[in-house]
């Protein structure tokens, strides 16, 4: 299925430079909320707090109108903000920590997907991810999650991959997955930012992801670049 896609190797250089743009989006983030700053980033702008109110789910890139280039892969850094009218955090939560079930939720793009530990607010969670997009990719992804919050009405959530490996074959008797930073890399790392603000008619739900992916390899751009470019923003 993807003889032409060679598989390849997560290389040092690109974790670290992953790494140090993570520990600089957070820092980040940390002084804009300690100095003050708007809770929400739909709220930084009237026009898009009122597409989203109005039902528009909006989405783009944190900065830039492309992933970032770093050796040998390309980080993938999106916001998305969406508004669920009538409802309230409590209910919003409780949908989204329902681990368990989002094989169900979130059908067909998550496949399975199990709770595997909670104390408290943190939570280990297992999702097995399905993407078609010219070919068919299947991953196993292994998430540490934590909720915190700073009032009643407003909560954050970070979670991120501790594990990810691809699976060849999946729901065949020939079934294997492939040591984790190994494969053909169209999701290396994911770390995800959630932010929940309940208002008087209803919440409104952000979420920036950050991810890493190989590059796009020369002369295969029509076969993996819609896996690598649209996996991480949908």
């Amino acid at each position: 299925m993807r003889k032409d896609a060679k598989p390849g190797q997560l290389k040092p250089e690109t974790v670290q430079a992953f790494d140090a743009y993570i520990r600089e989006a957070e820092a980040a983030m940390k002084q804009r909320l300690h100095k003050g700053g708007t809770f929400l980033w739909s709220d930084i702008s009237s026009e898009r707090a009122q597409q989203v109110r109005q039902g528009a789910i909006v989405a783009e890139f944190w900065s830039g109108q492309r992933p970032v280039r770093v050796a040998d892969g390309l980080i993938h850094d999106w916001i998305a903000a969406a508004f669920a009218p009538d409802a309230t955090v409590e209910r919003a939560l409780k949908l989204v920590q329902d681990y368990n079930n989002h094989k169900s939720i979130y059908k067909p793009e998550v496949i399975d997907s199990k709770l595997l530990s909670r104390h408290g607010d943190d939570f280990q969670i297992y999702l097995r991810l399905l993407k078609k997009k010219i070919i068919t990719v299947v991953l196993d992804t292994y998430h540490d999650v934590h909720y915190s919050s700073s009032s009643l009405t407003r909560w954050h959530c970070r979670s991120y991959t501790t594990r990810v490996v691809e699976v060849e074959g999946a729901g065949s008797p020939k079934e294997k997955t492939l040591p984790p930073d190994s494969g053909h890399g169209f999701l290396w790392r994911l770390y995800s930012y959630w932010s929940f603000e309940e208002k008087e008619d209803g919440v409104f739900v952000e979420c920036r992801a950050v991810s890493l992916s190989r590059n796009v390899p020369l002369g295969l751009g029509w076969r993996i670049e819609p896996i690598i470019q649209k996996l991480p923003r949908e």
